[in-house]
């Protein structure tokens, strides 16, 4: 397979949120595509945060594209030349208040959406959290902290019981994978 080939590109919309942009592009066989959209966003990182007693550590809050309150992990941008994990526990930390004396575990990046945004979500895994201090939010933010059971959360998901995001649930489930892996792991070298 060839990759498509950009003949034109024009900027819709540029702002500190993002960008819109118009390609016009070639496909392999030909064909042209004259408007092609394409959402230019940051890349971003989130986070499964666990508390000692197996709780999961989440952000509620209003979504106006969805039209309602979203149950989620912790997320955001990076800020001047934070690496990811440092991005990720300001977010944290800004967001819920909780923080780790553990260095968070790299779970995986992937694309949000390349069919249409050009941006990446790391996902990082925070053991062993502990409410450090008040929640620190930006004026536009409006965050209720949801402390609940792991497992009984992944359910809820799993059953369609809460409203959430794919990226939340993808999270969940490569958390659950990571832990779940490590305690296989753990049982076998005290065999």
């Amino acid at each position: 397979m060839d990759k498509w080939k950009t003949l034109k590109t024009e900027y819709l919309h540029k702002s500190r949120f993002g960008n819109i942009r118009k390609d016009s592009c070639e496909l392999p066989n030909g064909i042209v595509i004259d408007e092609y959209y394409v959402n230019e966003y940051s890349d971003w990182v989130n986070g499964v945060v666990i508390t000692n007693e197996n709780q999961i550590v989440l952000v509620e809050q209003y979504r106006h594209a969805g039209g309602d309150f979203f149950l989620e992990v912790p997320a955001g941008k990076r800020e001047g030349k934070e690496t990811h994990e440092e991005g990720l526990i300001r977010e944290v930390k800004e967001e819920t208040g909780y923080s780790s004396l553990q260095k968070p575990i790299f779970l995986g990046e992937y694309y949000v959406n390349p069919a249409t945004q050009n941006n990446k979500i790391k996902t990082f895994l925070i053991l062993e959290a502990f409410k450090s201090q008040e929640q620190d939010l930006d004026d536009t933010e409006n965050i209720k902290v949801r402390v609940l059971d792991f497992d009984h959360f992944g359910n809820q998901l799993l059953g369609n019981e809460v409203k959430s995001q794919l990226f939340t649930v993808t999270a969940y489930l490569m958390a659950k994978n990571y832990m779940m892996d490590s305690f296989f792991q753990s049982s076998e070298r005290l065999k």
